[in-house]
């Protein structure tokens, strides 16, 4: 290839081309390598904005929409005649979602002067990168310096082996042409409870199965505790400590072998969705002589700059150590092209948000409280529900909580955890608070608007301290 690119990008995903966007901001002369295809066409934006955090959250916003439809709009005064839904409108404007903004991330790479090379890349000796274009022939590049964002796929396991038509993975779950009157999901994780929510809205029986005996782990236990309360109200059946064995399909439905406490047992589904987690995408990558370590469970080793052991490369994202999250992904590209250009860019790990976007949501950051006591805080806690707040009632979006996670010595805050209406934009009060070194006194002396959702974020601040004003608090008022 005739031209010389300071950086190469090799992933056009969320962390990818924000990378690049980035670094052609800062003057260098970018080139983007992306080899998904949508449909049939080269398509940027990586799993998130193809088959992952966009079109679920099309699906979960069309569902949630028909079930509100048709069980809360009589609460309002408001009468309708018979409901329905139209399936494949509903997946068509899922797809339009993905393709508009799909289509905005090639007008960005194009307005910012960016290259983008529709195929795949490969790692090589001496930081050089082999370029395979769909059409034409293998160029080598040799660029000034590399960023590896090639994003993760999903675990597949032998007891459940994926078939795209009655077995199918996070990405088969997008596209049902029907909607399967029952429904098994492998997984208790944010994918399977997102994904059971949108098909049992839409009117699948779903069965969860978690070889786990608890639910939600990651999370702080109340939180856990009260939204697995909430999802079986709801309908979702989420069975714990249940194992599969094995699947055997007969016919038009799977029979899914499994064990419950130890006891063996097997279902029927007319589909099964595997969602048993995510492992980093390196395939064809690297070659054997590129300097790039990676551990024994597919990761590519880097440090807290996310540099690689090749000097100049460096690798983002899924790839690398933490959680797999599109956020944090962005944040990573851009601090390693601010690295590569001389700043002392940093990310603050600790700040960064988990969200669940079922109905209602779910989201946390920081430490929960098991967290904070093993890592021998003196631990003090507050909690305020939504059930008493004025903005949540009016709505009707009462279910839920605000907690708070603090030092008692220091007062200083450690993680907020969030359960209920717009939990995914709340949290990042506490994100900034947590950024800022806040004091849980920094929360309760700042004024918060009415009638707001916030106001429980406030009333949740004033708990730590049996300050509440709302609530009938048993602490002692200080």
């Amino acid at each position: 290839m005739s031209q010389q690119f300071d950086l190469v990008v090799i992933g056009g995903g969320p962390g990818g081309y924000e990378a690049a966007i980035r670094a052609a901001q800062l003057g260098f002369k970018v080139a983007c390598i992306e080899k998904r295809k949508l449909n049939g066409k080269p398509s940027l934006g990586g799993t998130c904005l193809n088959v992952g955090c966009i079109p679920s959250k099309a699906l979960l916003d069309s569902s949630h929409r028909y079930e509100a439809t048709v069980h809360e709009l009589d609460e309002h005064g408001i009468t309708t005649g018979e409901v329905s839904f139209d399936l494949e409108k509903i997946l068509a404007r899922k797809d339009k979602v993905v393709e508009q903004l799909t289509g905005g991330v090639a007008q960005l790479l194009k307005g910012n002067g960016i290259e983008w090379l529709q195929g795949s890349g490969r790692l090589l000796a001496g930081k050089k990168v082999e370029f395979t274009p769909f059409e034409g022939e293998v160029q080598t590049l040799e660029p000034k310096y590399v960023i590896l964002a090639t994003g993760s796929v999903p675990v597949n396991i032998q007891v459940a082996p994926i078939d795209e038509d009655l077995i199918v993975d996070s990405t088969g779950a997008l596209s049902f042409p029907e909607v399967p009157k029952r429904l098994g999901v492998i997984g208790a994780g944010v994918i399977g409870l997102e994904l059971g929510s949108v098909w049992r809205r839409l009117g699948s029986e779903v069965v969860v199965f978690e070889a786990l005996d608890s639910f939600l782990p990651m999370a702080d236990k109340a939180l856990a505790k009260e939204y697995q309360k909430i999802l079986k109200k709801q309908g979702l059946d989420i069975r714990l400590n249940a194992k599969v064995a094995g699947t055997e399909v007969n016919g038009r439905e799977v029979t899914l072998k499994y064990s419950e406490a130890g006891v063996e047992k097997s279902q029927a589904f007319d589909k099964v969705i595997v969602c048993v987690g995510r492992k980093p995408y390196t395939e064809s990558l690297l070659s054997e002589d590129s300097g790039i370590k990676v551990t024994d469970r597919g990761f590519v080793e880097v440090n807290d700059q996310c540099l690689t052991s090749v000097e100049g490369v460096y690798a983002i994202g899924d790839l690398v150590r933490g959680p797999m999250l599109a956020h944090k992904a962005m944040e990573e590209g851009v601090m390693a092209v601010e690295r590569i250009h001389g700043h002392a860019a940093q990310i603050n790990y600790d700040t960064i948000i988990s969200v669940i976007y079922t109905h209602p949501e779910v989201a946390w950051v920081g430490l929960t409280e098991e967290q904070a006591a093993e890592k021998g805080h003196t631990v003090k806690t507050g909690q305020f529900p939504f059930a008493v707040n004025g903005r949540a009632l009016a709505a009707g979006e009462s279910a839920g909580f605000v907690k708070f996670v603090a030092d008692e010595k220091t007062d200083r805050l450690l993680g907020m955890h969030v359960i209920g209406p717009a939990a995914s934009d709340i949290v990042h009060q506490g994100m900034i608070a947590l950024e800022f070194v806040s004091s849980v006194e920094d929360l309760q002396l700042m004024t918060f608007g009415h009638p707001t959702y916030s106001e429980v974020v406030h009333e949740a601040a004033l708990s730590v301290d049996g300050r509440a004003i709302h609530a009938i608090q048993r602490k002692r008022k200080k």
